[in-house]
């Protein structure tokens, strides 16, 4: 927009207020095909890029997952963290008072 203007200031005749708006939207046009350009262009890129990057033989398969053995306490191990569960109860109870 800023050479536009300087561009604009460069000529010795007067432009009139319309005049400079229609420079100014052919300008926006311009820029605007040139961005629509350069999406296509790169969109063009990235489809060939992302066809060179899959299998040919087809999807890849995730190995299966192997199940995991259940893991279980024992009785006494069990008693022991409700005993702990316990006390800390107690504390609380007791520093809330």
């Amino acid at each position: 927009m800023m050479m536009l203007g300087l561009w604009i200031d460069s000529f010795d005749f007067e432009l009139s207020r319309l005049d400079c708006l229609i420079l100014v939207c052919m300008s926006m046009n311009n820029i605007i095909a040139e961005i629509d350009a350069e999406i296509a262009r790169l969109e063009q890129a990235r489809s060939l890029l992302a066809a060179s990057e899959t299998p040919k033989a087809g999807k890849l398969k995730k190995a299966p997952a192997t199940a995991r053995k259940k893991r279980r306490l024992s009785k006494d191990a069990r008693a022991r963290i409700a005993e702990a569960q316990r006390k800390r109860w107690a504390a609380q109870k007791k520093a809330a008072k």
